[in-house]
């Protein structure tokens, strides 16, 4: 007899302080925590910013001082989180500060990990039971400071690193991996640039787009993708149109926490093609999301019309059912100038092949609405180069 649908395991997100200023709170938690010597994970754009040199000086101040580390791609790889290990070790921390965007909170979270391990990382990747030979005296604790809405990967318990031997994109995962404190402080994303906020705005939808689609029993999860789609609705226009709109800024940063939550559910087609794409072209996860939106909705379209209803329905949209939901998708990328094709971005057709195979065993596949062949992500793949819908 098959396993009941209903048989699953839910998880919810940790500790977090919600609210503009609250990341001059770091000193204190870090010593509720029992840190003395935090390294301080960065995107290496934000390590020379006035934002990252506060964090830094009012730690000091406060007698908590903090070793910096910000060497890390934008898809960061295992040779920054050894990197990173490295520096750990060098200056004796005893904690993480993960402070940025997606790749800052990976690579932090990863680095986290790995401190106190002896297995290479890969062997952490999230297939069966890896996660228990991860060494879990040796990990050390996570504060996560995101400062786009994006990934929110703040509230996950793993991290997606690149395998650059293999071209891969990995998920290494471990239920520790999920940071103890969230400092979600809107400040920290006044000033971010449009076309940032855009891109990772929209890959905040896709989570929570394919989160509402996916397959497995999750009824909180679809209700919390749900509300998020409807704050993105409001709220990513006005962030990206005005960069300093701190009540935008804040909801944002909610939906991209909501999004990280709900997609414990599934995610589905659109982050199958992005890991791999990311991985052989090093192109933003966000940017590949929003450009792969419509057309794997419309691929998927015999398998959702009935969740796109709902979703149209609670938008209060101009048209209703799956076309009212393709022409929001179609209009925010236009307002917000994203490119209609895979090719405006440097991605041609020659590795249709190699995409398609790595997108069908993606760890994302297997919760998307219908179950896609290589020939199907082939063709998903050739009609966002081409821009066929």
């Amino acid at each position: 007899m098959s396993k009941s649908p209903y048989f699953t395991n839910w998880n919810y997100p940790t500790a977090m302080r919600v609210g503009p200023g609250r990341v001059r709170e770091l000193p204190q938690l870090c010593r509720e925590m029992g840190m003395a010597t935090p390294m301080l994970v960065t995107d290496p754009g934000l390590v020379a910013l006035p934002m990252v040199q506060a964090v830094v000086e009012n730690c000091l101040v406060a007698g908590v001082p903090l070793a910096v580390f910000s060497e890390i791609k934008g898809n960061p790889t295992g040779n920054n989180v050894s990197d990173g290990v490295a520096v750990f070790k060098a200056h004796g921390c005893d904690g993480v500060i993960a402070l940025g965007g997606g790749s800052a909170l990976d690579a932090g979270k990863a680095i986290a990990l790995m401190v106190g391990q002896t297995h290479p990382i890969w062997e952490f990747e999230d297939v069966g039971d890896n996660y228990l030979k991860v060494n879990t005296h040796g990990m050390m604790p996570v504060i996560a400071v995101p400062t786009t809405a994006g990934t929110g990967s703040e509230v996950g318990r793993s991290s997606v690193i690149t395998d650059e031997n293999a071209k891969l994109k990995k998920i290494i995962f471990h239920p520790r991996m999920l940071p103890e404190i969230v400092l979600l402080d809107p400040e920290l994303t006044i000033g971010l640039p449009a076309p940032i906020t855009a891109a990772t705005g929209m890959d905040a939808l896709s989570h929570n787009l394919e989160a509402f689609c996916a397959t497995n029993f999750h009824p909180m999860a679809e209700g919390i993708a749900l509300e998020a789609m409807r704050l993105i609705n409001i709220y990513l226009p006005r962030a990206v149109a005005d960069g300093n709109d701190l009540d935008a800024r804040m909801q944002m940063l909610v939906a991209s926490s909501m999004g990280a939550t709900a997609f414990q559910r599934g995610l589905g087609a659109m982050h199958a093609l992005a890991h791999p794409l990311g991985a052989l072209y090093d192109k933003h996860h966000g940017l590949l999301n929003a450009i792969l939106m419509p057309y794997v909705l419309s691929t998927n379209r015999s398998a959702i019309e009935e969740p796109m209803s709902r979703l149209s329905r609670y938008l209060a949209l101009p048209t209703a059912g799956f076309a009212g939901v393709l022409d929001w998708v179609l209009f925010l990328r236009r307002d917000f100038g994203i490119p209609h094709t895979l090719a405006e971005i440097g991605i041609g057709e020659e590795d249709a092949d190699q995409v398609a195979q790595m997108a069908s065993v993606d760890p994302s596949a297997p919760s998307n609405p219908l179950a896609f062949d290589v020939d199907d992500y082939r063709g998903i793949f050739l009609n966002a180069c081409r821009g066929d819908l």
